[in-house]
């Protein structure tokens, strides 16, 4: 993760200046006169130099030269989604895994992200799971990582997972986990697909009991995040 920097330095004082009752000359007058400006010169650059030096470790500098990189602890942008999603441990509740299917990813210098909804059981007791892997390349999600996940509802934390992890039980819909390890954020929500007839009313479907989800989404986000690192 990327620290703060830490900025280091300061201004060499003139050690063989000496503090004396008696008036100064006129020329060591004179230099202290010029002293503030001096001072005030020397400020402005050493702040400068500190600001850009912030811009290399957190933006990108005015000839174009690219933004640090952070450590990402081993994880790398994901290809193929879905298919390194094995969810098996959802698949032990919801039923056979019946199909999958892959959003528009997202690579960039800075942030790669990509999405995946896989569907599991037919007919009447058809239920989804989206599957959401972000990865930060430069900028750490760390300290707003909690404050996001608790302005979305309410959420209680799970220990074991990543370095932080909520869950948001949504009753009969199932629930929402969110998963912080280094720069990678990981979302495994569940929904249950809707369906109308010819005259266009919801039927209403059957769904599996979801109490205790959290437990088999804990630990298919443990595989994932595994699987991801390789």
């Amino acid at each position: 993760m990327i620290s703060e920097p830490e900025f280091v330095g300061g201004a060499d004082f003139d050690g063989r200046e000496v503090l004396t009752e008696a008036d100064p000359p006129p020329s060591a007058a004179r230099d202290r006169s010029r002293r503030p400006w001096a001072w005030a010169l020397t400020g402005a650059l050493v702040a400068s130099a500190l600001w850009g030096g912030g811009l290399y470790g957190y933006g990108r500098w005015s000839d174009g030269r690219e933004e640090e990189a952070a450590d990402l602890g081993g994880y790398r942008v994901a290809e193929n989604l879905c298919q390194r999603a094995g969810l098996k441990a959802l698949e032990t509740v919801l039923g056979k895994r019946s199909g999958a299917a892959s959003r528009p990813s997202l690579d960039e210098p800075a942030l790669a992200q990509s999405s995946c909804s896989v569907t599991f059981g037919e007919g009447a007791r058809e239920q989804g799971v989206e599957v959401v892997y972000t990865l930060h390349k430069v900028t750490d999600p760390g300290p707003e990582f909690g404050a996001l996940v608790k302005h979305q509802g309410p959420a209680k934390s799970v220990g074991g997972v990543g370095e932080e992890a909520y869950f948001e039980d949504r009753g009969e819909d199932g629930g929402k986990l969110w998963v912080l390890d280094g720069q990678a954020v990981l979302e495994l929500f569940t929904y249950r697909s809707y369906y109308g007839d010819e005259n266009g009313e919801v039927v209403e479907r059957e769904t599996p009991d979801l109490s205790g989800i959290d437990v088999p989404m804990a630990q298919d986000a443990l595989a994932l995040l595994a699987e991801l690192r390789k």
